[in-house]
This record gives C-alpha cells, sequence and structure tokens, in this order.
C-alpha cells in the first residue's frame, strides 16, 4: 500500500464502525490508521473466529475483510456475518484476486474487492463507497479485469510452450536459466512455476487441455526431473 492522501479529515459520525479482519499485523496497522485519520471507529480482528465473535453485539456497520485468514477463508467469514445481519455492509481485500472468489463475493452482496496492493485513496474512496452504496459497479469491473488477465495468461502460457516445443534454444534457455527465458512472457508467478518446473496438473487446471504438440515441453521437463 502506497500513502499517497494529501489531507485527512474527520467529517464521519462515530456511528460509522468499522470491523477489518487482517492477520498481517502491520498491514492491519497501517489500514487502521488510515481509516481512523479519516474518521471512521475501527476495531481489528486477526482471525476468522475472533471476527465473528467481535461482530456479534458490536454494531458495525461495516466489515472489512481479507480473504486468507489463519483459521477460516475469508469468505466463510462473510457469509456467516451476512447470514447473520444481511444488511452489514462488506469490503474484501484480497492479494489473490479470482473470478471464482469475486462471484462468490457478488452473490453474497459484497459492495467491493480490492486487489492489494492498493493505495490508501482506493481503500478511502471504497469506504465511502461502501456507505453510499455504490460499489457494486467497481465489483462488475473486477469480474470482467479478471476474466481478461486470466485469458492473457491462459494465452501466453500456450505461446510460451508452444516456442519451446519448436525453437530448441528458448528450450535450452528454460532449461538453463528458466526466469530470464520468460522475461518477455505476461505471466503470473504461479504460472511462470508451473512451465519451469512441468507442473502439469496447474497448466490443465488453469489453462485447460493441451495439444500434444503443446505439451512437449512439459513432457521434456518431466524427463529431465525424473533423471
Amino acid at each position: 500500500m502506497t500513502s499517497n492522501l494529501q489531507s485527512r479529515n474527520s467529517s464521519h459520525p462515530p456511528s460509522h464502525h468499522i470491523l477489518l479482519v487482517e492477520d498481517e499485523p502491520n498491514v492491519a496497522r497501517g489500514l487502521r490508521m488510515i481509516l481512523n485519520d479519516e474518521g471512521y471507529d475501527v476495531d481489528v480482528a486477526p482471525t476468522g473466529n475472533s471476527a465473528l465473535d467481535m461482530f456479534r453485539g458490536n454494531g458495525f456497520d461495516l466489515v472489512v475483510s481479507d480473504l486468507r485468514l489463519p483459521d477460516i477463508d475469508g469468505l466463510e467469514v462473510i457469509n456467516s456475518i451476512k447470514n447473520e445481519r444481511p444488511g452489514v455492509k462488506v469490503i474484501i481485500i484480497t492479494g489473490y484476486p479470482s473470478v471464482s472468489s469475486a462471484v462468490k463475493a457478488v452473490r453474497m452482496g459484497v459492495l467491493d474487492y480490492l486487489r492489494k496492493p492498493f493505495t490508501d485513496e482506493e481503500l478511502v474512496t471504497a469506504v465511502k463507497g461502501a456507505y453510499r452504496d455504490v460499489g457494486k459497479s467497481s465489483m462488475e469491473e473486477l469480474l470482467v479485469e479478471t476474466k481478461r488477465v486470466k485469458l492473457i495468461q491462459k494465452q501466453e502460457v500456450i505461446r510460451a510452450l508452444e516456442t519451446a516445443a519448436e525453437d530448441y534454444t528458448f528450450a535450452a534457455q528454460l532449461l538453463e536459466d528458466s526466469s530470464r527465458a520468460l522475461e518477455g512472457y505476461d505471466l503470473s508467478s504461479e504460472a511462470k512455476a508451473a512451465i519451469i518446473s512441468g507442473d502439469l496438473r496447474w497448466i490443465r487446471e488453469n489453462v485447460g487441455e493441451l495439444t500434444e504438440e503443446q505439451l512437449e515441453w512439459i513432457y521434456k521437463r518431466l524427463e529431465v526431473e525424473a533423471w
């Protein structure tokens, strides 16, 4: 997160009570400070179970929750909170956005979905928007953007595999200096790791079934590993 806010104000009534669910102490401290400076009353829960315990009877009107928690999946926490009090507003923060989690969040009535790292302004805008009930459009934009990113990555994985099958020099580079060989490809660290290690399961789950030609590098990589 970057600190770019030029000015702070405390124009929000103390009735705005936020539950921040975040297990990283430094991140939680920073987010709480940003929201406190904006005039919001913020309590922090480091786990899913503590969040559920704190939520009951404490009058929170907004929940800002990470998805990856040490004990319970963040979506499960949100689902429980929504079942208990459907009208509570919810914002998701995550470093691991996905179409499936975004779809589930929309169905639960989540108002916004912030991808880490985000700026101070983005957090404050999301919170203000949640109180104005204007976050749904950003959720739809996230779904479209996440689908676009996944499609681009799928195409890039296939391009890298096809190049490795056709170009001996490139295939040799993958074996000798794999990270450098993939510098020109728009790939996540997980995708690069899957190509480099020959992780066929990851590739099939995230890219789909491939042709024998596209799988040629994977088979060669697994043969080298076996030796």
